[in-house]
């Protein structure tokens, strides 16, 4: 009996495999995929209702891929090898989008700057802080991380960004942080702080383009936001969204 069940077992997941090496996973819910996941960190049994599971509590796939290693152990039949690999999907995606999207792309609007930032927030929980260097010809030079906060704040250092864009020599540059709170409009400080790095840039022959603000999947623009009074913003997609 026990060698019947593995066998339909192991037919199930040669079966998903190959619906996923052959047509992706557009159209699946998400412990579907959790499931498909799993089969790499348990290497045997019925994971179906582990996937469901941690659906149910975490409430989404990116629920369960953002959750934290302490609260994923919490949920019976997750262990080490699970946990693991679920943390490391978002790193190794956040790579993979930053490596597309290296120096000497061209970046003419607040939206292609957008797109070469984004990875660097994939799956942040604590506020962070980048700068996106440009060359006279608008070609990117780099990203550089200015700081890394609490759940609820990130200092930004003036000197850094300074710094940053002068060890890049470059002319223009944009201004990110994310929002953990999951507001997408720019705070007060937010504003404060674009005029403050701008006055500082500018002696140096540095032009700060726009200041952008991400919460979840969605780009907000200070610069936009402060010309026209209403929320300036763009919904990032990422590889495998519509």
């Amino acid at each position: 009996m026990a060698e019947k069940k593995r066998a339909i077992h192991t037919g199930h997941r040669g079966r998903v495999k190959e619906e996923f090496v052959t047509r992706g996973i557009e159209g699946w819910p998400d412990h579907r995929v959790l499931e498909l996941l799993l089969f790499y960190a348990i290497p045997q049994g019925d994971v179906n209702p582990l996937a469901h599971e941690l659906i149910d509590r975490f409430g989404s796939l990116d629920g369960v891929l953002d959750a934290l290693p302490e609260e994923l152990m919490k949920v019976k039949g997750m262990g080490e090898h699970s946990v693991t690999l679920l943390k490391l999907v978002p790193a190794v995606t956040g790579r993979y989008l930053e490596g597309r999207t290296g120096p000497g792309v061209i970046i003419h609007t607040t939206a292609e700057a957008g797109h070469v930032l984004a990875p660097y927030f994939y799956g942040a929980r604590n506020e962070m802080v980048y700068v996106l260097c440009l060359d006279a010809k608008e070609k990117l030079l780099g990203v550089k991380r200015i700081s890394e906060g609490n759940n609820s704040n990130s200092d930004v250092t003036i000197r850094r960004v300074a710094e940053e864009c002068l060890a890049l020599r470059s002319s223009f540059c944009y201004l990110a942080h994310n929002h953990v709170s999951s507001v997408a409009l720019p705070s007060p400080e937010d504003m404060n702080t674009t005029s403050v790095v701008r006055t500082a840039l500018a002696p140096l022959g540095i032009r700060l383009v726009d200041h952008l603000v991400f919460v979840d999947g969605d780009l907000v623009s200070v610069g936009e936001t402060r010309a026209s009074g209403k929320r300036g913003g763009y919904r990032m997609v990422y590889p495998g969204q519509r």
